[in-house]
């Protein structure tokens, strides 16, 4: 073997001993409190969501909040929502458990009448889903509430900006009176900035009633157009809506929704969770 061809073989050999080595494994301080910390496929809504959890693997996270609508993506054309036939639902399955991403939660989602509810709720308890992250009407949330102690699950009331429903808290927590323990919130700290709220106060009110975050930091308060920022570089707080989480006992998953820089905002779920991590 000549020289040239013996340095070819040898470099061949490293590559193969590197492409088995195991990964560093990324610290995930967020667990002793019990906290699941992931990203909202919505953060990555170009692309697949096969797609999209190649994007979450490599920011380091573990979890995933699926959304209705996106596409499966390898190979499938489907929908991801209640409607996937079985062989849907399996590819899901298959591409969870290759990246070794949990599917903790589903939203935001809704339905028409109580036909579709049943076949939402058939839907999370088939694919392993937590928390099913809603807006229902009004009218449909004692129908939600049955339908949350009929089958275990928890819905929890998710917040967009002012004027939308559920946009207030205190007008959440009285809609909450007497319905089932697994009806709650999913506290979405960026739209209650949004809507000039201030996201501690607004988890104080609610507390014992949060399962889910939507987690985001904010270029401006009180401001409809204010867009994403690296967590912990914005007007958001995020170590006192940490303090108070801890103080709360939460336990639950914090969906990373970064809604900016669509087409490459992958670094900025990384940045943004490595920045949370180390403020714990």
């Amino acid at each position: 073997m000549t020289r040239r061809n013996l340095l070819l073989a040898l470099f061949a050999c490293t590559i193969c001993l590197l492409s088995f080595a195991p990964q560093k494994k990324v610290k995930q301080p967020e667990k002793k409190f019990g906290w699941h910390l992931g990203a909202q496929a919505y953060t990555f809504r170009l692309f697949t969501f096969a797609e999209a959890l190649d994007k979450i693997d490599s920011a380091g996270l573990t979890y995933v909040e699926a959304f209705p609508g996106q596409t499966v993506g390898a190979g499938s054309t489907e929908k991801l929502n209640y409607t996937l036939s079985p062989e849907g639902k399996k590819l899901v399955k298959d591409l969870l458990k290759k990246k070794k991403i949990t599917l903790h939660a589903f939203g935001v989602t809704g339905a028409k009448d109580a036909e579709e509810w049943e076949k939402v709720f058939q839907f999370a308890q088939e694919m392993g889903i937590k928390v099913i992250n809603s807006e229902p009407q009004e009218n449909q949330l004692q129908l939600v509430s049955d339908l949350c102690d009929k089958y275990k699950i928890k819905v929890a009331l998710h917040n967009h900006p002012e004027p939308t429903f559920y946009w207030n808290p205190d007008k959440v927590l009285s809609l909450l009176e007497g319905k089932s323990q697994y009806l709650g919130v999913c506290a979405d700290v960026g739209h209650w900035a949004r809507s000039g709220l201030d996201p501690v106060a607004s988890l104080q009110k609610l507390q014992g009633k949060v399962f889910h975050l939507h987690f985001k930091d904010l270029n401006e308060f009180g401001k409809k157009n204010a867009h994403d920022v690296h967590w912990g570089t914005g007007i958001i707080g995020m170590d006192k809506i940490i303090a108070e989480l801890k103080r709360q006992k939460f336990k639950g998953m914090l969906s990373a929704e970064y809604e900016y820089n669509w087409e490459n905002n992958m670094n900025d779920v990384k940045i943004s969770a490595e920045n949370f991590r180390k403020a714990l």
